[in-house]
């Protein structure tokens, strides 16, 4: 089968196939519906529970060391609030143009991150039971983890880290792309396994290509796409104009081809939800992505009622944990040819591919 061909479905309409040989399942934040987002417990979970990649989101301390959190204002997802010697840190600070107050990584040193505890940041959703039990761990303290689990494991096993805010770091004296390269090139493990640099920018995956060339067949990189209104933030920085509707047309992804090797959009904007919350009909990104030569990548499937398009709902309760809707859903976004996926379940992930 020639990939990114149109095949038949079940139902007899014509679905996109994926680019990839394997479609791949990526353990988001960890197994982040069953353990504490970004912490080693969540990714061991997500290893075991058959993940072929598992994503570390990095922001940087005080002292230049890129560590595992989804944000750098980290009183949702740390006890930092709790610790009286801190409080003085609560500070507002703005955030690719926003205005947010709490405590940011870049005000501390790792030795005082350490003492912090990582909490649930979705309690309303998911269980607090694990809460002030795990450190948050940096980026070489991951791939040591990975390593030791794919040795254990008998498996590849991929990492895919995210550069958040990359332009703010730069303004804040902390770049964090070279260092980056510079831990992933230091581990015996990250000079073969797979890795996938991400990114919302576009300047620094770009700068990246450069630097790695094609020297490291085992480093790929990955643009995110956010909203369609929205601009990645390096664009809004240098007073330009590019929104992301505009990076997934077929005109923007031959752009995005010159630097990536694949896109992460949002779920919905490969099928998006019709008008009563159920799952309308594919858009035309994968076709549009495949052509071009990039791979689709997108976030991200939850288990939860609340996360799922209406039709996938078991019972009423948005909390309820949806095994079977979560399972349906990446199966309709499979058939639309996605190469991989992000899920909050890895396990439901993996039975979803496996099990088609």
């Amino acid at each position: 089968m020639m990939a990114g061909a149109l095949v038949m479905a079940a139902n007899g309409q014509a679905n996109e196939a994926p680019l990839a040989k394997k479609v791949l399942v990526i353990g988001h934040r960890g197994a982040s519906a069953l353990r504490p987002e970004h912490t080693l417990a969540s990714y061991g979970k997500a290893i075991a529970d058959g993940a072929d990649f598992i994503e570390p989101d990095l922001v940087m301390t005080r002292d230049g060391v890129p560590v595992a959190r989804h944000e750098n204002e980290i009183s949702g997802t740390t006890d930092v609030a709790q610790h009286a010697e801190f409080a003085a840190r609560k500070t507002t600070r703005t955030i690719d143009g926003e205005k947010v107050t709490g405590w940011f990584t870049e005000d501390f040193t790792l030795d005082e991150l350490k003492t912090l505890r990582a909490r649930e940041r979705l309690p309303q959703f998911r269980s607090t039971a694990y809460d002030g039990q795990f450190q948050i761990p940096t980026l070489d303290e991951i791939i040591d983890f990975v390593a030791t689990e794919s040795a254990t494991q008998g498996r590849v096993i991929g990492i895919i880290p995210e550069i958040k805010h990359g332009t703010y770091f730069q303004k804040a004296g902390l770049p964090m792309e070279d260092r980056v390269l510079a831990i992933l090139a230091a581990h015996a493990y990250t000079r073969t396994a797979p890795v996938e640099i991400q990114s919302f920018e576009i300047a620094n995956l770009r700068y990246l290509r450069g630097k790695l060339g094609k020297d490291h067949p085992n480093i790929r990189l990955l643009q995110l796409l956010g909203d369609a209104k929205e601009m990645p933030y390096d664009v809004v920085a240098a007073g330009k104009q590019l929104t992301f509707a505009q990076m997934m047309t077929p005109a923007g992804l031959h752009d995005i081809a010159g630097y990536a090797d694949a896109i992460g959009p949002n779920i919905r904007s490969i099928i998006p939800l019709a008008p009563d919350g159920t799952l309308g009909k594919p858009t035309a990104l994968a076709h549009d992505a495949h052509a071009a030569k990039l791979e689709l990548h997108p976030y991200t499937f939850r288990p939860e009622n609340y996360f799922q398009a209406k039709n996938f709902w078991k019972g009423s309760d948005p909390k309820t944990f949806n095994e079977e809707g979560s399972m349906a859903e990446i199966r309709a976004y499979l058939d639309a040819g996605v190469d991989a996926f992000f899920t909050d379940d890895p396990a439901l992930g993996r039975k979803a591919v496996d099990g088609r």
